[in-house]
């Protein structure tokens, strides 16, 4: 009655040739066999066609009789010839004197559980192979301790061990020596079986020794009762990424600052502007004082002469200030700096201390720098006196060039460049200090010993001439400033000694000359210089009263106008008269370079604040372009 009632388990007997000699329920529920079908009939039947051939349901019969037991797993067959996994069990039966009579056979089927263990093995087959696949993650398993257990593609690739070389060992030798030194590796382990989960970015060692910059992840892998069993570790080399957010960071940074400049640029040339107006104002009223002074009144001729030094102070800072702006007038020449040098020698000896050494370094052989000749003097000037307050004990300055060819520079042009250096044995500059030298107003001199725009003046000009300011400085030993200008591929011209020249009037010619400047100041002041050198002079406040002034005089021969002006500028002006008149003389008065290019091409520019020789001098060279609007003028007459 028990093993009727039984339905979960076939349970039969069998004779010694396995012929089956009982039925219960379980066996016909899941064998499909009837009793009547079965009995006496060989259990071999159960077993699929290459079981039989094989031999198995023998084995099976003679392992249960020679050990008293056979236990197994394996595909049987249901009458209507499906499958199902089954788990047997045969047992010899014996009888009271010990001699075997059969056997009892008991099956269950375990198709689901094995349906089940299959898709557990595939799935656990997908997932290795899913994981071994991926080449873009390291992926592996620690132990507790950190020693690795697997070992993935994409962890050979990326860390360059072979699985064999690298499990039973220790993660941390992926770790900079500073890494594990500072124990990070522990860290990392500690918080990940505290918190589950351990994330961070970092640098990490291959085997090669090479660094890469990784983002790193580490979960605890746990036991159904919540006991650690190790680690998953995940490692993803985002070097490439790292690069490219720095890179954007610089870009950022540089956008930044060139946005800042230009503005700072923008503002300074304005600001220049204005000042040059001023400084003209000032400056010729104090020429015009100078001359018309009695001589015998050496207080007052003193204290003009101070205050005349003062105005070419502004100007000279003037002139800083634009070249920082990039918007002074620039006219690049080829120049042979050894020549240049030498010229200015008596200046620069005359700016340094007696403590101070000045040596020159050049080679034999070497090619002119396509430059403006005075902004070169001006520059090697500043960076002379900058080495000089450098070395406040005295020292050694050292002017030379070399030539050199680039090719592969992100910062200039392929081309050929004349580098002159300017190297001093002065105090030097630690890092910080070198990241700031070059940015305008900033300077470590003394309050009123510096206005911090002398480097920045050097640079403008360098960028502005195609080139580059390199500063390069060790805080203890001294500075080199490395100015680099393009190669000239014309002769070198003549270039004169630096300073200013004596104020001789070169022009004995008397013209009727109009001027035309908005601001009063300036425009009184030419108009007086004018007139001092003999001059019949119209003046007018704005291009269009010049134009009315135009048509009513007819023997003006030269015209003089500000650039700068309201509704109308100096070049509008100019484009209008020579409509009528294609060869008219004209000059152009402007407080900084804001020209439009190509359109002021070819008319002489008077730069802001200037001196009675300086206009003599240009209105000399405006009439020699223009001969034939002179004669047609004074013919009209």
């Amino acid at each position: 009655m028990l093993v009727d009632a039984i339905t979960d388990y076939a349970i039969y007997m069998l004779d010694l040739q396995g012929i089956v000699s009982s039925w219960n329920p379980g066996a016909r529920r899941f064998k499909g066999y009837q009793e009547a079908e079965v009995v006496g009939q060989h259990f071999s039947r159960f077993y699929t066609e290459a079981d039989r051939k094989s031999g198995l349901p023998q084995q099976a019969l003679d392992a249960a009789l020679q050990n008293g037991k056979f236990e197994g797993e394996g595909w049987r067959v249901r009458k209507d010839g499906t499958r199902f996994w089954a788990y047997s069990v045969i047992d010899l039966i014996r009888d009271p004197s010990g001699k075997p009579v059969g056997f009892a056979k008991i099956t269950r089927d375990l198709t689901e559980r094995k349906r089940a263990e299959t898709a557990l093995r595939n799935s656990q087959e997908q997932f290795r192979l899913l994981v071994d696949g991926v080449t873009d993650y390291a992926i592996y398993l620690l132990n507790r301790d950190g020693t690795v257990a697997s070992w993935n593609s994409g962890a050979q690739r990326i860390k360059g061990y072979k699985q064999e070389e690298i499990i039973g060992q220790h993660f941390s030798r992926f770790y900079t020596e500073e890494d594990r030194h500072a124990e990070l590796p522990k860290q990392a382990l500690g918080i990940a079986e505290r918190e589950g989960r351990y994330e961070k970015e970092g640098w990490r060692v291959r085997k090669d020794g090479t660094t890469f910059w990784a983002n790193v992840v580490i979960d605890a892998i746990r036991h159904s009762d919540g006991s650690l069993l190790g680690f998953a570790k995940i490692t993803r080399d985002i070097t490439e990424r790292k690069d490219t957010e720095r890179a954007l960071e610089e870009t950022r940074q540089a956008l930044v600052q060139s946005q800042k400049m230009e503005a700072l640029g923008r503002l300074t040339g304005g600001v220049a502007h204005d000042f040059n107006n001023l400084l003209m104002a000032i400056q010729g009223s104090l020429e015009l004082l100078q001359r018309n002074l009695p001589k015998d009144n050496p207080k007052i001729r003193q204290l003009l002469d101070n205050a005349l030094q003062g105005t070419q102070r502004g100007a000279a800072l003037t002139q800083r200030m634009l070249a920082f702006a990039r918007r002074q007038e620039l006219k690049p020449v080829a120049v042979n700096v050894p020549d240049l040098l030498s010229g200015m020698t008596e200046l620069l000896e005359r700016s340094l201390d007696p403590s101070v050494r000045l040596e020159t370094r050049f080679p034999s052989v070497l090619p002119p720098a396509l430059v403006d000749a005075n902004q070169l003097e001006l520059a090697i000037l500043n960076l002379a006196v900058n080495a000089r307050d450098a070395m406040p004990k005295g020292g050694t300055i050292v002017v030379g060039a070399q030539e050199h060819v680039i090719a592969h520079e992100p910062t200039v042009a392929p081309q050929r460049y004349l580098c002159v250096t300017i190297t001093d044995t002065g105090m030097g500059m630690d890092e910080r200090t070198l990241a700031q030298a070059m940015e305008p107003f900033f300077t470590t001199k003394g309050v009123g010993k510096g206005t911090g725009l002398g480097l920045p003046m050097v640079h403008g000009m360098a960028q502005q001439s195609g080139g580059q300011l390199v500063l390069k400085s060790e805080l203890g030993i001294g500075t080199t400033a490395e100015l680099w200008l393009p190669v000239a591929q014309s002769e070198p011209v003549a270039t004169k000694a630096f300073g200013i020249g004596p104020a001789t009037v070169r022009s004995d010619r008397k013209l009727v000359i109009l001027t035309v400047d908005d601001d009063p100041l300036v425009g009184l002041n030419t108009t007086s210089i004018l007139e001092e050198l003999g001059h019949k002079v119209h003046s007018a406040s704005s291009g269009t009263r010049a134009l009315e002034i135009l048509q009513r005089e007819a023997d003006i021969e030269l015209l003089i106008t500000d650039q700068a002006m309201p509704n109308m500028t100096g070049v509008d002006l100019i484009k209008n008269v020579r409509a009528e008149k294609p060869d008219f003389p004209a000059i152009i008065a402007t407080g900084y370079a804001e020209l439009p290019q190509g359109e002021a091409a070819g008319i002489p520019k008077l730069a802001k604040p200037f001196r009675q020789q300086d206009l003599a001098a240009i209105i000399d060279e405006a009439m020699a372009l223009a001969p034939t609007a002179i004669h047609s003028a004074r013919r009209e007459a």
